[in-house]
């Protein structure tokens, strides 16, 4: 399976601005620039789409963690926070809380330890991983 994504970009690096897309279609010709990415301008860049990348590729590897255990979730939640500076990635910081009624609290961390260390996006990312963890039993 191979998934797709395009971008040009004109112009200098700070007068310049960029679009992307991706072969879904359910992203496309999204603008993004120095300004959206180095300053507060709305917009996206690409820390953004890798944060976004990272949740929901560790909510599903957690999904399948926690099947792997006999759990089935009311909902799993995530957010990730990626810190940019000097130029590299340093951190993702994954925020998560699990709904699992009855579920035995150590498996669901367990199965959360499991999801980090192996989800495809963690896997790929070379920089700090945080997972702050809720349970609601």
């Amino acid at each position: 399976m191979k998934r797709n994504a395009s971008a040009t970009w004109s112009g200098g690096l700070k007068d310049g601005q960029g679009r992307f897309s991706v072969s879904s279609g359910v992203l496309k010709d999204i603008k993004y620039s120095f300004r959206t990415r180095f300053e507060n301008e709305p917009g996206t860049n690409p820390e953004e789409l890798i944060a976004a990348a990272h949740a929901s590729c560790f909510s599903m590897a957690l999904s399948a963690q926690l099947g792997e255990r006999g759990i089935t979730p009311q909902a799993i939640e995530t957010t990730c926070a990626v810190t940019f500076e000097n130029g590299t990635l340093s951190k993702s910081e994954l925020r998560t809380t699990v709904k699992a009624r009855g579920a035995d609290k150590a498996k669901v961390e367990e199965a959360a330890a499991a999801a980090k260390a192996g989800c495809p996006i963690s896997k790929v990312l070379k920089l700090e991983i945080a997972l702050d963890l809720t349970v609601e039993l």
